[in-house]
């Protein structure tokens, strides 16, 4: 017993040194860099998701409004992230947004990494990334001044919402319930997102809109 519970102690260090010892995973946690302009004024579930304008790795400008009328997920990643690599490796964000955006749904990865941060990526390198892993989001946005990211008090890599075709803000939170980085949860975790999306394409309420999100803390600059 002994033995078991210093690997698991030796394993989960070595997840937290992958995010740079800075993960968010429990609601003592506290929230990165927010500023009095986010505390002014808190995303919250159920009011309208505030407006943004980003650049994707294309070089293509996008507005949120531009998507009125559709539903909108909204994806914090970190591709160096051991939390965000657990999703990709097993498949499972890959296979949430194929199924999404086979619904109609704009699914909009978001990469808030600093320029020398852990997780930044060019626009070449996003787009290969992206290849790479054989991901199908609608689009990659850049956010390295982390204005995005702030606007929607990102915390954690991933952190996900779920914006109805109003505009309206209707889930926030983690991907699923089991906050770790081993892959093998995936397949018997809640996915918080899926039902999120159904319920909103259902025209249903969300049942757990909100969620404790868990990850790597989001790298902004200072």
């Amino acid at each position: 017993m002994k033995k078991l519970i210093t690997a698991s102690f030796f394993a989960f260090t070595l997840a937290l040194t992958g995010c740079q010892n800075s993960p968010t995973v429990s609601q003592k946690s506290p929230t990165v860099l927010q500023n009095a302009a986010e505390a002014a004024t808190p995303v919250r579930v159920g009011s309208p998701a505030p407006e943004f304008t980003a650049t994707d790795s294309n070089g293509k400008s996008h507005k949120l409004s531009d998507f009125k009328g559709k539903t909108v997920v909204l994806e914090w990643t970190n591709h160096q992230c051991p939390f965000v690599r657990k999703h990709y490796e097993s498949n499972n964000m890959q296979q949430l947004q194929k199924d999404a955006t086979s619904k109609g749904v704009v699914w909009l990865s978001v990469i808030s990494s600093a320029q020398g941060q852990q997780g930044y990526l060019t626009p070449q390198e996003a787009n290969e990334q992206t290849k790479t892993r054989n991901a199908s989001p609608t689009a990659v946005l850049l956010d390295p001044n982390g204005q995005i990211g702030r606007l929607y008090q990102a915390r954690t890599t991933p952190h996900m919402f779920v914006i109805d075709k109003k505009g309206v803000l209707q889930y926030a939170g983690a991907i699923d319930d089991k906050p770790s980085t081993n892959s093998a949860d995936v397949k018997s975790s809640k996915n918080y997102v899926s039902d999120a999306v159904n319920s909103v394409l259902q025209g249903k309420a969300v049942a757990n809109s909100t969620t404790q999100p868990y990850g790597c803390s989001v790298k902004y600059g200072s």
